[in-house]
């Protein structure tokens, strides 16, 4: 079994600063992943060249809410980020033709 390195790509309004201004591209990968294997993943995938690759693990967190029949309380799990830095002119189009 074949193990998929790239979950899906992070957009957020942080995420998508940083892939506007210094080329970083933000990634949730699978947990037992290396910085190669995304690198290699990411060069293979959308056709770039990958100067950097950091990774941190995000803690899971409690969530609680208020809802017509009470507080209800849940749990996020933890999940790893990756954040790719590409060589100087290359660019990632997650959007398309949209």
């Amino acid at each position: 079994m074949a193990k998929t390195i790239l979950i899906k790509p992070l957009i957020t309004e942080k995420a998508d600063g940083l892939s506007d201004k210094i080329g970083q591209y933000s990634f949730i990968v699978n947990k037992r992943a290396n910085k190669l294997e995304i690198k290699k993943e990411i060069e293979q995938m959308y056709s770039v060249s990958v100067s950097s690759v950091n990774t941190m693990i995000m803690p899971g967190k409690s969530k609680s809410r208020n809802t017509k029949s009470g507080l209800v309380k849940g749990r996020v799990s933890s999940f790893k980020k990756a954040i790719v830095t590409l060589a100087d002119g290359e660019l990632i189009d997650f959007f398309g033709d949209i």
